[in-house]
């Protein structure tokens, strides 16, 4: 039911959100941005660590994600005026991962 579920998130995230920022703005959002990786357990494919990375891209305050399967690392980027950290935890326990360690960076 969770991969049900996460599945369904993902596939409202659509793929034309995997494009890239662009121009002065993304040189703007890159130099605040702080990036936190992630440990996770609960990807049993590689759609999982994609589909974390589509809904990470369609969030404002998100500069960059590469989760990876079967590893379950995931690094956010972001830009902590516009998005917190404890948001950035949200989005992946709301998509039923478990999240087993933390670094800032």
């Amino acid at each position: 039911m969770i991969r049900r579920r996460f599945l369904q998130m993902a596939a409202l995230s659509g793929a034309s959100a995997l494009a890239p920022l662009e121009g002065v703005a993304a040189a703007a959002a890159n130099a605040a941005a702080k990036t936190a990786v992630f440990q996770v357990k609960g990807f049993s494919c590689p759609t999982c660590a994609v589909g974390l990375d589509t809904m990470f891209s369609r969030i404002k305050g998100i500069v960059s994600s590469h989760s990876t399967y079967p590893e379950g690392k995931v690094s956010v980027g972001f830009d902590p005026g516009a998005i917190s950290e404890d948001r950035v935890r949200a989005v992946i326990t709301d998509a039923g991962f478990t999240i087993v360690s933390e670094q800032m960076a």
